[in-house]
């Protein structure tokens, strides 16, 4: 049988799963765990250890801050704060660099370089075959297909290589009513389709841009539109943030006409447009504690802070949009309390962990709220900047200390198995982490709407600008591609489609 050989050049690894073994190993070690009692707990004190000359000593080049517990520790003891201590304990050695699987280097900073061969060459493994045990995957294949993409990119693949591939393979899942399933002959889904209409701005070529029924498209996404101003995420389906944030980035990259088609729905109940009470919706969703839930009344969670907020920078300037709909002061409150020290890393909600994707989408949050704070800059001289509004230094030291598997691809926290999803995402943070962006009044675009997404630009953040407190921490020889703060693909890719689509307008 010849051997397969991945489009990285190497003999392909098969995709990874935990062994039946392991699988049991970790039922056994969570019913064997004491249960929780319903009654008053003691709280349980962290055991100091005894300094050893034979223990092993962190990295001169990390700071306390990240080989210390929390100086202040909540007395109450719950599943929760066990949870949370068991993850800080895992990390430790991490973040020290004196866990047996880091082989190194480190640099001056106690910080692992990134393994780029290696993580290219798991995301290109995973756009090869998959093992049967991923058929319930199978609504997701636009998503799987994005993420490697994404993640190739941010390490400076050339993805065109993908393009007939890619077109191929999505050709099969558009519906003729308009819009794109998870698989072939699949509901249409606003997600799948979000997936699918970035994968084909990043293989980049007319007979990608070509590929979408675009009139099909608006006229399905008419049918998602509500009266109450959000979206739906199929028809039938669920209301709530990722249904917006995923139909406006697609009428805007696909410059979708943005009125609403004849028959919509919700033209009966007034709206006009698809950005019709839409910020109005979007404000609804903020909660008491100053984050953003995926629908009004509901908990507060990183993704759909991320969703919300680059939702309001698509329909304009974000220190018109995002000040007039959101209370700024009570979100940035929430969002800095979702990083975690010692970790460094983002957790995605009130008491909940550290976790590699929240890398991106609560981190993707900051450059919108920056830009929020600091107004329009000029494209080729920014000026004014409140600064750095989380620890960058932090985020880079979980995403290279934690977040890295030993053979390729990037996971949640230690303990836990890689996949693209985390790879994809918790590199899109490390990216935000290196670079400044900014929004401007330079646009490709003409749409008079839609104009002010595709004004962002961007800057390295070097270490000549570093502020004592926040210095860069990673090697520039593992500096990332800039990825579009909005629709988390290139720059140069988002832009390419939407102009081409503006060179053909929609007929309606």
């Amino acid at each position: 049988m010849p051997i397969v050989i991945a489009a990285a050049g190497k003999p392909r690894r098969k995709v990874r799963f935990s062994s039946n073994q392991t699988t049991k190993a970790i039922a056994q070690s969570k019913t064997s765990r004491p249960s929780v009692s319903t009654g008053s707990r003691q709280p349980s004190a962290p055991t100091a250890k005894k300094d050893s000359m034979y223990d092993p000593q962190a990295h001169p080049g990390v700071p306390a801050l990240y080989q210390e517990l929390p100086r202040l520790l909540d007395a109450l003891c719950t599943e929760t704060s066990e949870l949370q201590s068991e993850t800080v304990e895992k990390c430790l050695p991490f973040l020290k660099g004196i866990h047996t699987s880091q082989a190194g280097p480190f640099n001056q900073h106690g910080v692992p370089s990134l393994k780029q061969d290696d993580h290219i060459g798991y995301l290109y493994d995973s756009l090869e075959e998959y093992p049967a045990g991923f058929a319930g995957m199978d609504a997701s294949r636009p998503w799987m297909v994005y993420w490697a993409l994404a993640g190739l990119c941010l390490l400076g693949e050339d993805v065109t290589r993908f393009r007939e591939r890619v077109i191929s393979t999505f050709s099969r899942m558009q519906n003729p009513t308009g819009g794109l399933g998870g698989g072939h002959g699949q509901l249409s889904h606003c997600a799948s389709g979000y997936a699918a209409v970035l994968s084909l701005a990043m293989v980049g070529g007319e007979e990608a841009f070509s590929l979408i029924d675009r009139d099909a498209m608006w006229r399905w996404l008419g049918k998602l539109k509500q009266p109450d101003g959000g979206f739906r995420v199929c028809e039938g389906g669920e209301e709530d943030v990722r249904g917006a944030y995923c139909s406006m980035v697609i009428i805007a990259l696909l410059d979708l006409p943005l009125a609403l088609p004849p028959d919509a729905e919700a033209r009966q109940y007034g709206l006009e447009t698809f950005a019709s009470g839409l910020p109005e919706y979007l404000s609804r969703c903020q909660t008491f504690e100053g984050g953003i839930s995926g629908s009004p009344g509901s908990e507060a969670h990183g993704a759909y802070a991320f969703c919300a907020l680059a939702c309001l920078c698509l329909l304009g300037q974000p220190d018109v949009t995002v000040s007039r709909s959101m209370d700024v002061p009570l979100l940035l409150s929430w969002l800095s309390a979702r990083q975690y020290a010692p970790e460094g890393g983002f957790s995605g909600r009130t008491n909940k962990l550290v976790d590699g994707c929240y890398s991106h989408w609560v981190g993707s949050c900051w450059p919108l709220l920056q830009s929020t704070l600091d107004g329009v800059q000029l494209a080729a001289d920014p000026q004014g900047s409140v600064g750095n509004l989380y620890s960058r230094e932090g985020l880079t030291r979980y995403i290279l200390g934690c977040c890295q598997s030993k053979h390729g691809g990037l996971r949640d926290k230690p303990g836990k198995h890689p996949d693209s999803y985390h790879t994809c995402y918790t590199l899109t943070g490390l990216s935000t982490a290196q670079h400044r962006h900014y929004h401007t009044t330079s646009s490709p675009s003409s749409n008079e709407v839609f104009a002010s997404a595709f004004s962002w630009k961007w800057t390295p953040i070097t270490a000549s600008e570093n502020a004592p407190s926040d210095q860069n921490v990673f090697d520039e020889k593992d500096r990332l591609t800039a990825s579009h703060p909005i629709f988390v693909i290139p720059h140069a890719a988002a832009e390419s489609m939407h102009v081409w689509c503006q060179q053909h307008p929609v007929r309606v």
